[in-house]
């Protein structure tokens, strides 16, 4: 599935051309996305947030997030939880080329 399509109401497309796709997410405290892919990408923090990364082989990892931090993820499929009491936000760039 893709990302965009994961939390619809929640996301929204900033910019795309043919090298990269631009987005912003928000998620709200406890919500969970299906389970969606992103090619390599990089991950803007806008809003602390401690998230629950479930991959499809359902190993996961807990995050803890802050506002201003910048993380490279490779291509992969997973699904992400807010585990925490506030609505976390990052903006999210995906690599096309």
């Amino acid at each position: 599935m893709d990302a965009l399509k994961a939390v619809p109401e929640e996301t929204t497309l900033i910019m795309e051309n043919e090298r990269v796709r631009v987005f912003g997410v928000k998620f709200k405290p406890g919500q969970k996305t299906l389970m969606h892919s992103h090619p390599d990408h990089v991950i803007y923090v806008l809003k602390d947030g401690k998230l629950k990364i479930t991959l499809p082989d359902g190993t996961s990892n807990e995050v803890s997030l802050k506002a201003g931090q910048a993380i490279w993820m490779n291509a992969q499929q997973h699904s992400v939880e807010n585990l925490g009491k506030t609505e976390a936000s990052n903006l999210v760039i995906e690599l096309k080329k």
